[in-house]
């Protein structure tokens, strides 16, 4: 009764305007009404929601593309990652796919999340413009709490933004040994506010990405294992480095450690000199965060061709 009563006022008002009164018991005044503010109402939020969808897929697309390491804009490639052989060439590195992957998730979550904010922020202001609700305070306003916002929360907005640029800049990422300021460690996960950082201790440090200048990253591109060898004073220089070569041929030679090696491994010559010795490097460039294992390895092979050809290291 009260709906019927309230279409009948309806009617008398379109009546009294020139127009034609609404009637509620008649199917075309229905449908005249509903193609009208309802009908726009449905296609706006339809539209919305399409447009959505559509930029949510193509960001997992892209997104599940870079996790993965396959290219999309060659064909060729994009068939070979598709087969075992492609799979197994992406797979060589599993610290650089960890780290694609998880700042793949973590661009998409980002582009996801916004994407939603501001596909809904429009949908709704659209909404309420055919209404007939004015939109222009509400604008004015949101622009007002942005600045607020913005001015309130400096420290957590240069975090996010300076998580950004880390992540896109692929600056380090899981797997990665890193000094921080006065924190040195492996990365464990690397977010858009924090960066966690496991160091030698067991210690979880949790660093806002923010307050980092500097980074350096001990497990990027390549890495070098140097052997420092204290000699006695009066050693045979010639047979060291004899005894030193034979340690790098004898790691070379190594069907594991060999795969970690990008140069077979040299002697720099004498580094120090004084009256309680001379010290020799043996150093050798290996991919990356193996630098340690390969030093330790080398570090036997050096002890077993120094006792083997009788010489002995220097007295601390």
């Amino acid at each position: 009764m009260v709906l019927f009563s309230t279409f009948s006022t309806f009617g008398t008002v379109s009546a009294a305007a020139g127009t034609e009164p609404f009637d509620a018991s008649s199917l075309s005044s229905w449908g005249d009404w509903f193609v009208g503010t309802p009908l726009r109402l449905v296609l706006t939020a339809l539209v919305g929601l399409v447009v959505l969808v559509l930029l949510r897929r193509m960001i997992k697309s892209v997104t599940d593309h870079l996790a993965s390491g396959s290219l999309m804009d060659r064909r060729g490639l994009r068939n070979l990652a598709a087969t075992g052989v492609g799979t197994a060439v992406l797979q060589t590195n599993p610290l650089a796919a960890a780290r694609r992957a998880q700042r793949a998730r973590t661009i998409g979550s980002v582009l996801r999340s916004t994407a939603t904010l501001v596909v809904g922020a429009i949908v709704v202001l659209m909404m309420l413009d055919e209404v007939g609700v004015n939109i222009m305070p509400l604008v004015a306003s949101a622009g007002v709490a942005g600045v607020a916002l913005g001015f309130g929360a400096q420290s957590l907005v240069k975090d996010f933004l300076s998580g950004m640029f880390m992540l896109f800049e692929d600056q380090y990422g899981v797997g990665d040994t890193i000094t921080v300021g006065d924190v040195s460690g492996t990365v464990e996960a690397v977010a858009l506010r924090i960066t966690k950082v496991r160091d030698s201790s067991g210690t979880l440090w949790y660093v806002r990405n923010g307050e980092i200048l500097r980074v350096g990253n001990r497990t990027q591109g390549w890495a070098r294992a140097t052997v420092e060898v204290g000699l006695a004073v009066d050693a045979d220089l010639e047979q060291a480095r004899a005894a030193l070569t034979r340690a790098g041929a004898r790691l070379t030679a190594d069907p594991v450690l060999s795969t970690y090696l990008q140069e077979t491994p040299r002697v720099v010559g004498i580094e120090t000199l004084s009256a309680a010795g001379v010290t020799l490097n043996i150093e050798v460039r290996t991919n990356p965060s193996m630098q340690w294992d390969v030093a330790r390895a080398l570090r036997e092979a050096v002890r077993t061709e120094l006792s083997e050809a009788g010489l002995a290291l220097a007295a601390e």
